[in-house]
């Protein structure tokens, strides 16, 4: 759909692709010899729904092109058959963990690396994949990158070029040109296995052809798209969030307007431009009130692995005038046989905020039916191919149950969302301004007062009033709810029948965007546990409290699969922990004490621990136990540095800052380690910035140790990584 701003609000300058312009597509592409044969197959390996999302987007538009696509997720094994599949094939695949595929994707990989298929048991596929990552994390897009390599070395060819889309800057900024470009490869493809039909021509050729062609079309698509981009920066607009624009006019009087660009506006040429949007997403969901008992309102049962557990502890980590607030919680699990290591985490569930589902209900006008039972069944029309009624949204549970359980309030809209979201405006600015935002044009826009600022869909509704979507639209577009994740902080050696873990409460001050809040988890949990919370060496209240009178929280083991301690014990550690990433050696430390206490005549290696913070006497996380474990031989070099102390009088001017400059200060002991004793490294932490960093000083220790290029290093560190001795348990 093509959009422009005029006078009297939105001109619409061509018909929805519903009306003519679909028509022309459809005719232009049903003069294609294959037409028949216009069918192919879409197969996405999710995580968290974002490549189901992609797939099922791909899927709509593919009817809106005039193909025909089925749809299957990769566990689906019953319902496709790649090994014999003759239509082309688009996969869209997700990463996940330390660059693993997805769960739902396991299976597939497990079959199609059995070893003794032959090379060339693929040799009849013809396939485009598009993978998901975040640069923030190391191995991007190695899920795709996974099955991309293994489908290739068994002979199976590309039709189009892989796509690698990037969270940690926008999906969209790939995803969407990927996916304009996928129909022009898919034509050609469709023609080109015509063709060989009717000459005898080997397809595989032809494909092939197909590839670099569309391969080098995309490469030029990109080179325009950084030709726009480059001429959108140096136009009067500056999209940047909180930037004074300023434009004037081409009077002989100049005319000086200051406009700012935010959620709620937009600036030319932005605001008087004609606007490329998305199909309205088919509807698939009807939903129904009834004032009826509820049946389906609990929280996930022992067969989702969750128990509930008391809070037997909450201690303060640091003081009062701390940049953050960190809190150490135990939990008691001696009841309910759960088992772990140092190193594996916990899935914990938090509830949405009760304020903001009460908002919410109030804003759509719900709030008399928050207690009604909920019924969702599927649209009998819906165009939307391979609907369902989402798995994660129960049947007759009550609407405030499901609101403020089932689904993920706070996650940021994608695009389709927001696309949706502008049919139900009635105001045109408001309508015209969120079509803005879901536009190729706003994309910017998008990134900058969306994405970027953590909005949320109450803050859409917020900044547009006149917006009232209808509660399907709701259920159809907001994710599962999901459980967080936090490390364990300690060892059942140590401390029987409990478990420990340490978390930050996240805060987002308030912005033009959005009001200032706590994380959904961190900020749950520090008022769930208010009434126990004691500050540093202080009693525990819980002491004083029967079992019964404890906080609970619903909480399941999530076992890794490699962030251990190595099982021979003479091998030497590096663990780099800054903050809260120093949590699972805390449990490393606790097991190799006990560990040592057991085995007087054992042979233990060097334990070396990195830890950073703020300030030596706000935030040092565990100093007393770290000192301790030094104190007697369980830690062997304890390291720290801390960012924001004033030197003392004797202070260098090269004081170290962070974990990485000391880690360049150690280098000769740490290239040993890893190069000559056969040593293990760890890394805990943020991904974004400290995980990047320490990376780096990885890459330079090996390249002056070996004498070798940055090239040759990353080779040396992806071989660590190969080993399981280069390990990360890292988060943005």
């Amino acid at each position: 759909m093509l959009l422009k701003a005029c006078q009297c609000g939105i001109q619409y300058v061509t018909r929805p692709k519903t009306g003519l312009e679909l028509s022309f597509i459809k005719s232009s592409f049903h003069n294609m010899p294959c037409v028949a044969a216009a069918h192919f197959l879409i197969l996405y390996g999710s995580q968290r729904g974002q490549a189901q999302s992609i797939a099922e987007e791909i899927c709509q538009q593919a009817a809106e092109r005039g193909f025909t696509a089925d749809i299957s997720c990769l566990s689906n094994q019953d319902k496709y058959n790649v090994d014999s599949e003759i239509r082309p094939v688009v996969f869209v695949v997700s990463t996940t963990g330390d660059g693993d595929p997805p769960d739902t994707a396991q299976k597939f990989v497990r079959k199609i690396k059995n070893k003794s298929l032959p090379q060339d048991h693929f040799s009849s596929l013809h396939y485009a994949l598009l993978a998901l990552g975040d640069t923030n994390y190391a191995n991007f897009c190695n899920g795709g990158k996974i099955i991309d390599s293994r489908l290739q070395q068994l002979g199976a060819k590309h039709f189009y070029a892989t796509g690698h889309a990037d969270d940690g800057t926008g999906l969209e900024v790939v995803v969407d040109p990927w996916i304009e470009g996928l129909w022009d490869a898919l034509k050609k493809t469709f023609s080109s296995m015509a063709t060989s039909n009717q000459q005898g021509t080997d397809l595989r050729d032809c494909i092939q052809d197909n590839y670099h062609k569309t391969a080098s079309d995309q490469e030029k698509n990109k080179s325009d798209l950084e030709v726009d981009l480059h001429l959108l920066k140096l136009s009067e607009v500056d999209s940047q969030k909180g930037k004074t624009i300023t434009s004037d006019s081409s009077d002989a009087e100049t005319l000086s307007t200051t406009l700012v660009a935010s959620l709620k506006q937009s600036v030319p040429p932005l605001s008087e431009s004609a606007l490329n949007v998305p199909a309205f997403p088919a509807s698939y969901l009807e939903v129904l009130l009834e004032q009826a008992p509820k049946e389906g309102e609990t929280l996930p049962s022992d067969k989702d692995g969750y128990r509930e557990v008391s809070i037997s502890k909450a201690v303060r980590l640091t003081q009062d005038d701390a940049v953050k607030s960190a809190i150490l919680l135990e939990l008691d699990i001696s009841e309910q046989n759960i088992a772990y290591q140092p190193g594996d985490a916990f899935d914990i569930l938090c509830p949405n905020r009760a304020s903001e589902v009460e908002e919410l209900l109030l804003r759509l006008d719900l709030q008399t039916q928050k207690n009604c039972a909920v019924q969702v069944n599927l649209l009998k029309n819906s165009s939307k191919k391979a609907a369902k009624v989402p798995l994660h949204i129960p049947q007759n549970a009550s609407l405030q149950f499901i609101l403020t359980w089932c689904l993920e309030i706070r996650s940021t809209p994608k695009k389709a969302f927001v696309r949706a979201l502008a049919d139900f405006t009635q105001n045109g600015s408001e309508k015209r301004r969120l079509l803005e935002l879901c536009s190729k044009e706003g994309s910017a826009d998008y990134n900058s007062f969306v994405r970027d600022a953590n909005v949320c869909l109450l803050d859409l509704l917020r900044a547009f009033p006149s917006c009232l979507p209808p509660l399907s639209l709701l259920f159809e577009h907001l994710p599962k709810l999901q459980p967080r994740a936090y490390s364990a902080a300690s060892s059942s050696l140590q401390h029987p029948g409990k478990v420990h873990f340490v978390f930050n409460v996240v805060e987002f001050p308030a912005c033009p965007e959005h009001p200032a809040r706590t994380g959904l988890c961190t900020g749950w949990l520090a008022d769930h546990i208010s009434s126990i919370l004691r500050p540093p060496g202080t009693v525990p209240a819980s002491e004083h409290l029967g079992t019964s009178a404890l906080p609970k929280v619903h909480v399941r083991p999530r076992p890794s699969s490699t962030f251990h301690l190595p099982a021979d014990s003479s091998v030497p550690v590096v663990m780099v922990g800054p903050g809260t990433g120093v949590a699972p050696f805390i449990g490393f430390l606790q097991q190799r004490e006990k560990e040592r206490e057991a085995n007087h005549e054992g042979t233990f290696g060097d334990t070396w621990l990195f830890f950073g913070c703020r300030h030596k006497n706000k935030d040092f996380l565990f100093r007393e136990e770290l000192e301790r474990f030094a104190h007697n031989g369980t830690l062997s070099h304890l390291i720290v540095c801390f960012s924001r102390d004033e030197p003392d009088a004797v202070g260098t001017i090269n004081r170290p800052t962070y974990v990485q400059h000391n880690l360049r200060l150690h280098a000769e002991n740490i290239a040993s380690i890893l190069l000559k004793d056969k040593g293990c490294l760890y890394v805990c932490g943020d991904a974004k910035n400290m995980a990047k960093d320490v990376n780096d000083t990885l890459l330079e220790i090996i390249g002056n140790e070996l004498q070798i290029d940055k090239l040759d290093a990353m080779k040396t560190v992806a071989g660590l990584r190969e080993e399981k001795r280069y390990l990360q348990d890292i988060w943005s």
